[in-house]
C-alpha cells in the first residue's frame, strides 16, 4: 500500500472547496484494495491512529480536511463493473467508492440506463455522494442519493467489512437494530431518538425514521460511522427525450407563481429539474452571457423527460404555463436535443465560477446557505432571503434547487465589516428557517464547517443521540472525528 508524507505529496489533502485552512496531517494512506481498508482501521487501535476520509476536494464543508489524523484516500479504489438488467424499468451497477460520478453516469448512458443523482461537481466519488446523501437538481423528481443506493459494502471502525442491502436489517418496533459482527461482536442499539425536518431535501445528521433500514443509518452519516469501499446502485431506463427551457420573468410573483403551478402539475407539465436565478444571478451571469433579456427579475430553468410522441405536446403545455405566468415565449431559451441541453446546463454551471472569480479580486470570502423549508413554502425561503439582504444592503445572488424550496444564497461581502454582518446574518437566518420547519443542510452536509449549527438544529439531546450511535460502532472514536459532531460533545457523554 503506498504511503506518503512528504509535504508536496499531502498539500492537496489539506484542501477542498470549503475554504477551510490550517489542516495537517503526518500521511496519507492509498489502499489498492478493500482488504487493506480494513487492515488499516483494523489495526488503528494498536497503533494509535485515527483516520479522515478523503473524497476528491469537491466538497464544500471541510469533512476531508485532517486536523493531525491520518488521511486515506479512496482515489485508488474505482472500478466500475458492468450494467446488469433486472427487468424492463430496473438495473444495477457495481462501483467502488473512489470511481467518478462522471464515469459512472457515463458507463449507465451508453448501456442505455440512467443514474438519477446528479450533483453539480460531477468529478465526485461515489462513495462521497453517498456519505453525503447527495442531491442535484433532478432530484425534484428522483429524489436523494439513498433512493439510488441498493447495496452496500463497508468498512466499520473495527475493522468488519460487511454487505447491507435494501430491505435487509430493518428497525424492529421499537426502533432497535442488532446485528452480529466477526470484530465487533454483537451490537444492539436504537435508531437516534429525534424528530426529522418535513423537507424533501436533508443531510444534516443521522437519519432516522420508524421503521428504517441500516442500510439508512450509513447513507449521509458524513463517514463518521464507516467507510463505503463500494455500493450497488439502482439505475433506471435513460430517457427517450429530454426537453428543458430557461423560462425570464419580469416580476418576481409571477415567477413564484410558476414555480407553484409547475410543482403542482398544473396543465399537465411534469418537471424533473426547477431551478431560479434571481436577478442578480442574471446579472452576473450577463458576462458570460450577453443576450440575456434585459430588464428581467429571475429566470426559472425546467427540464422534463418525454418521448418522441409526446414532446411536442409537453413543449406546448410549458410554453402554455409561461404565457399564464406573464413569461415571453419569444424570449425563452429552449433545447429539445442533447447538444442544446448541454449548453442550458453549461449555463447553469458557469455561474459559480462567474461568483468565484468576483471573489478573487475581493478580500473576503462568501457567505452562502445550504438551508430548505418543507416543499410548500419555497416562496417564503425566497422572500426572507431577499428581504434580510436588501435591508443589510449586500452584495448577494440567490439560485438553485426552488422546487425542493432548496435555495443558495450567496453573500458576497466587500470588506471585513461587511463579511462580519454577512456571518450575523447567516446565524439569524439559521435561526429562522429553523423555526420554520427547515433544515440546515440539504445537499452540502455539516462537515466541520457548520457542527455548531448542528447543535442548534438538534439540541445538546440530539447530538448526544448522535454520539451515542457512533459508538457503538466507533467505540475508540477512530473514524472522521471532528465531522458532523463537535469534539466537545465526545469529551462531555456522561
Amino acid at each position: 500500500m503506498l504511503y506518503k508524507s512528504e509535504p508536496s505529496a499531502i498539500a492537496g489533502f489539506l484542501e477542498d472547496t470549503s475554504n477551510l485552512k490550517n489542516g495537517w496531517t503526518p500521511g496519507v494512506f492509498f489502499p489498492e484494495s478493500i482488504e487493506e481498508v480494513a487492515t488499516l482501521l483494523g489495526n488503528a487501535v494498536a497503533e494509535g491512529r485515527r483516520y479522515t476520509i478523503a473524497g476528491n476536494g469537491t466538497g464544500t464543508t471541510g469533512g476531508r480536511i485532517p486536523f493531525g489524523d491520518h488521511v486515506i484516500s479512496m482515489q485508488r479504489l474505482d472500478h466500475i463493473g458492468e450494467v446488469v438488467a433486472l427487468d424492463k424499468e430496473r438495473a444495477l451497477i457495481r462501483v467502488q467508492a473512489g470511481a467518478l460520478l462522471q464515469d459512472i453516469q457515463a458507463k449507465t448512458a451508453s448501456a442505455g440506463w440512467f443514474y438519477p443523482p446528479d450533483p453539480t461537481e460531477k468529478s465526485c466519488f461515489i462513495g462521497s455522494t453517498i456519505a453525503n446523501n447527495s442531491t442535484g437538481s433532478r432530484s425534484l423528481k428522483y429524489g436523494p442519493t439513498r433512493n439510488c443506493v441498493h447495496a452496500l459494502k463497508v468498512v466499520l471502525p473495527q475493522g468488519d467489512l460487511i454487505e447491507i442491502r435494501r430491505g435487509g436489517t430493518v428497525a424492529d418496533a421499537e426502533g432497535l437494530f442488532c446485528i452480529d459482527l466477526p470484530v465487533a461482536g454483537h451490537l444492539s442499539f436504537r435508531r437516534p431518538d429525534y424528530a426529522m425536518p418535513g423537507t424533501s431535501k436533508h443531510n444534516a445528521g443521522y437519519w432516522s425514521a420508524p421503521g428504517m433500514e441500516l442500510i439508512d443509518l450509513f447513507i449521509g452519516s458524513e463517514g463518521t460511522l464507516d467507510v463505503v469501499v463500494e455500493a450497488e446502485l439502482l439505475l433506471r431506463p435513460a430517457p427517450e427525450k429530454v426537453i428543458a427551457c430557461l423560462a425570464w420573468f419580469v416580476d418576481e410573483e409571477q415567477l413564484l407563481s410558476f414555480v407553484r403551478k409547475a410543482r403542482n402539475h398544473h396543465n399537465g407539465v411534469n418537471p424533473r429539474a426547477l431551478e431560479l436565478f434571481d436577478r442578480r444571478a442574471l446579472d452576473f451571469l450577463r458576462q458570460s452571457y450577453p443576450e440575456i433579456p434585459e430588464n428581467v427579475g429571475g429566470a426559472i430553468y425546467f427540464e422534463e423527460e418525454t418521448t418522441g410522441e409526446d414532446e411536442e405536446k409537453a413543449l406546448e403545455s410549458w410554453l402554455e404555463l409561461m404565457a399564464a405566468t406573464g413569461s415571453p415565449a419569444d424570449q425563452t431559451w429552449a433545447a429539445v436535443d442533447s447538444d442544446g441541453l448541454s449548453k442550458l446546463r453549461e449555463f447553469r454551471h458557469r455561474l459559480p465560477v462567474l461568483v468565484n472569480e468576483w471573489l478573487s479580486r475581493q478580500s473576503e470570502s462568501k457567505v452562502s446557505t445550504d438551508m430548505a423549508l418543507p416543499d410548500d413554502r419555497f416562496d417564503e425561503l425566497y422572500r426572507l432571503y431577499r428581504d434580510r439582504c436588501e435591508r443589510e444592503g449586500f452584495t448577494w445572488i440567490i439560485f438553485g434547487h426552488i422546487g425542493n424550496a432548496h435555495l443558495h444564497l450567496n453573500i458576497l461581502p466587500r470588506n471585513r465589516e461587511e463579511f462580519d454582518r454577512a456571518k450575523a446574518l447567516y446565524r439569524q437566518l439559521v435561526t429562522e428557517v429553523l423555526a420554520m420547519g427547515g433544515t440546515l443542510s440539504a445537499e452540502h452536509g455539516i462537515g466541520k464547517l457548520k457542527s455548531e449549527y448542528l447543535v442548534q438544529m438538534y439540541g445538546t439531546e440530539g447530538i448526544m443521540e448522535m454520539v451515542r450511535v457512533k459508538k457503538v460502532f466507533d467505540p475508540y472514536l477512530v473514524l472522521n472525528v471532528g465531522n458532523m459532531i463537535p469534539k466537545s460533545f465526545y469529551e462531555s457523554e456522561t
